[in-house]
């Protein structure tokens, strides 16, 4: 029996010492999977004079056979063969290859054009970085490619004719909306971009792209196609644009890491390619709810109004994943150390100004501007302050000549560093420098509109900003409705998700919080109140929303009395009208009504947003009331009215002394609770611009990412309005109702 043991442990020691690490150890015999109709079994022959074929319909095949022991080793292309190890564990690809191979675009030989702008591309997406988030996003280690990113091209200059073959994932192949996506197709993407030229893709057999190509069926080809003597005699290649090779698969390695075994037992995400069934956070309005649902039709796509709201739902386990501007997901993370990278760019998409449509003057100046700032540095040393050094200080700018008159350019105040964000009660950001510099450049004052990220397009429609500045990305779909000034930025777009749900973090250990619970209330207090200032945003807001509260009280009380008097009145024109009226507003949501006035109604009067919230909330307000009239003015006797002016009283003296103080003991009770429901629906004027006490609490957590603490204290706030408004009223009710006095007289002489 001992003996028995030591021969199954030199075994087994033997067995894992075989484990295929290079090509020398595939040399003496060694059995090969290799695909039918291919010249992949003449090169390994040529390599190993000894190796053991065995002929399989595809290289998956072979590589299963690889995976599943029977047989050594499989050699195919290079990116095919890693494309394929990722989705299927238990698959290695050895760094060496049998032969080195080269894949590039080819044209014809009479288009020395077309060859110069594919090399200029691929020189410079290597220079600023979208090469390597290119190959990331096509040869990921682990898991499927990522989805083909959104690139934007007005296709001013005509079409750009692309050939390929669209079997060879990742390269070029058909994805889950069958679509030709691959890395051949992104780098033509780029350069039908430079060129101004729509890409048109067509899928044809691999070997018929050369003689297309030939023939002007089409401008250019490529899918993974190698760059040799024979074909160099036909046609035009472009630099090599991947380095790839006849490369070998073998079978990996039976164990994975703990962090590995955590990720798989918990099903953890590991790539892009995972997220197709997940709950997908996005900004209302934006590029990242348009891209993830065109790319995710299975997943539930979640919209949010702002960012603090969607990173508070990421925190607290409402959506698995959000789409994020790349440019702030440092700051995010610094104040959300919980959070992680998924991918850290998915697409990248221009970013430019935005403007109406009958504004080409307005447009044409920020273009020059643009243009100047470009050449005298000013825009470099914008760049490298906000985007690379980090800096959060807003410099003095110049205001060499005033002109006169204000720009109002539409921003949003909690998109977050480098952007856009509220700091020590002064906005501050890359957007806002900008639009500051550009005030400065027409000699105008610069009076910034804060909006939510979905009222921007239609604020500048209506004029009711002149301009966006907001990180605005440029979008076919945007296009019919504002026009674009000249790029000013491109971003990156990420997907974050919390660190417990991703693979890549699955071996950390979060430092644990051993702050008390009072320590933890100590600290949120001064990061959401006392540092920068934050309370006088509570202040501010906290002003506004009383006054509109108070406001649209009295105008709908007012409205409410003539609406009632018309609906009691015996005219038929006056009581249908009022009945319209009401049916009308009580139909309709409080916010619709809110921005049909601001967008529709005042589209072209230059009229402050909180006189609209006061005007609409008015209205709204009125329709309840006037039913509150009517019904309790009906509810008292017809005898009360006719023996009062049996007694002398007129028809208006009757109503006032007799009928009025009956009816309010019953509206009051009533009245206070519509009144209160309507102070807590003024929470939605931000949509127009209005700074009040939730858009407060918005701009604070756009600075300190807390997802609790300024959502408490803002319902705080709002039960004390709420409950100090309601002692006002009844204090009227009290004075209103006889009844009552007497009873609190009594009480009063009791004690």
């Amino acid at each position: 029996m001992p003996l028995l043991a030591l021969v199954i442990a030199l075994g087994g020691c033997d067995k894992k010492a075989q484990q295929i690490t290079t090509l020398k150890m595939l040399e003496g015999g060694k059995t090969f999977a290799v695909p039918s109709g291919t010249a992949a079994d003449q090169m390994v022959l040529k390599r190993f004079p000894g190796a053991k074929l065995e002929y399989y319909n595809s290289v998956l095949d072979c590589a299963l056979a690889v995976r599943d022991g029977k047989a050594d080793a499989t050699a195919y292309d290079k990116p095919i063969l890693k494309n394929i190890a990722a989705k299927n564990p238990g698959l290695n690809v050895l760094d060496e290859v049998i032969m080195d191979d080269r894949y590039g675009f080819a044209v014809k030989l009479e288009n020395p054009e077309l060859k110069k702008a594919v090399d200029e591309v691929l020189s410079e997406i290597k220079k600023d970085g979208t090469y390597e988030a290119m190959s990331k996003r096509w040869f990921p280690d682990k898991g499927s490619p990522a989805p083909m990113p959104v690139i934007l091209n007005d296709g001013k200059n005509g079409e750009l004719r692309f050939g390929t073959a669209a079997v060879a994932e990742p390269m070029s192949f058909y994805d889950a909306n069958r679509q030709i996506a691959g890395f051949d197709i992104e780098l033509a993407s780029y350069i039908a971009k430079k060129l101004g030229k729509k890409l048109v893709v067509t899928d044809m057999d691999f070997g018929a792209m050369i003689p297309a190509l030939i023939s002007g069926k089409v401008d250019m080809v490529g899918a993974g196609l190698s760059i040799t003597e024979e074909r160099a005699k036909k046609v035009l290649f472009s630099e090599p644009n991947y380095l790839g090779g006849l490369a070998v698969a073998v079978k990996g390695k039976a164990s994975t890491s703990k962090a590995e075994a955590i990720a798989n037992k918990k099903g953890l995400m590991k790539n892009v390619g995972d997220i197709s069934d997940k709950r997908i956070g996005v900004l209302l309005g934006s590029i990242h709810d348009a891209y993830a649902t065109k790319n995710y039709p299975k997943a539930q796509i979640l919209e949010y109004q702002n960012l603090s709201d969607m990173l508070f739902a990421l925190n607290s386990g409402k959506t698995d994943v959000a789409f994020m501007d790349q440019t702030a997901v440092k700051d995010i993370f610094s104040k959300n150390p919980g959070l992680g990278a998924l991918d850290e760019s998915v697409f990248n998409v221009s970013i430019a100004a935005g403007f109406n449509k009958d504004n080409d003057v307005l447009r044409e100046k920020f273009n020059t501007f643009l243009e100047e700032i470009r050449a005298n540095g000013v825009y470099k040393d914008m760049y490298d302050r906000w985007m690379k050094q980090g800096l959060t200080t807003m410099p003095e700018i110049p205001h060499p000549a005033k002109i006169g008159g204000v720009l109002k350019p539409g921003i949003v105040s909690d998109l977050g560093l480098p952007i856009s964000v509220i700091k020590d009660g002064q906005l501050i950001g890359f957007d806002i420098e900008l639009g500051k510099r550009f005030a400065a450049y027409l000699g105008m004052d610069y009076e910034p509109v804060d909006l939510p990220f979905s009222s921007l397009l239609a604020s500048v429609s209506t004029n009711k900003i002149d301009l966006i500045t907001s990180s605005l990305m440029i979008t076919d779909e945007r296009k019919k409705q504002i026009d674009f000034s000249d790029p000013y930025n491109e971003s990156g777009v990420s997907v974050i998700a919390p660190k417990k749900n991703l693979a890549a973090y699955a071996g950390e250990m979060l430092s644990a919080d051993n702050r008390t619970f009072i320590q933890k209330v100590k600290d949120s207090f001064y990061a959401n109140i006392i540092l920068e200032k934050r309370y006088l945003h509570i202040i501010n807001g906290l002003e506004v929303t009383i006054l509109i509260s108070i406001l649209s009280a009295i105008l709908g009380t007012l409205i409410g009395a003539l609406i009632c008097w018309m609906r009691m009145s015996k005219s038929r024109t006056l009581s249908g009208t009022a009945g319209v009226y009401i049916t009308i507003l009580r139909g309709m949501p409080v916010l619709v009504l809110l921005m049909m006035i601001y967008y529709v109604i005042f589209a072209s009067v230059n009229v402050n947003p909180v006189v609209v919230a006061v005007i609409a909330f008015g209205m709204n307000f009125g329709a309840y009331v006037s039913e509150m009239f009517r019904t309790s003015v009906q509810g008292i006797d017809k005898g009360q009215k006719e023996a009062a002016i049996a007694g002398g009283f007129r028809n208006f003296q009757a109503f006032r002394f007799i009928i009025i103080p009956q009816a309010l003991r019953s509206i009051l009770p009533v009245y206070k609770g519509e009144f209160i429901s309507m102070v807590k629906m003024t929470s939605v004027v931000g949509y127009i611009a209005v700074q009040d006490l939730t858009k407060a609490s918005d701009i604070i957590r756009s600075r300190t990412f807390d997802a609790f603490f300024p959502l408490f204290m803002v319902a705080i706030l709002y039960f004390i309005i709420a409950y100090l408004l309601a002692r006002g009223l009844d204090l009227i009710e009290v004075s209103a109702d006889p009844m009552k006095r007497h009873n609190n007289r009594r009480k009063e002489v009791r004690s």
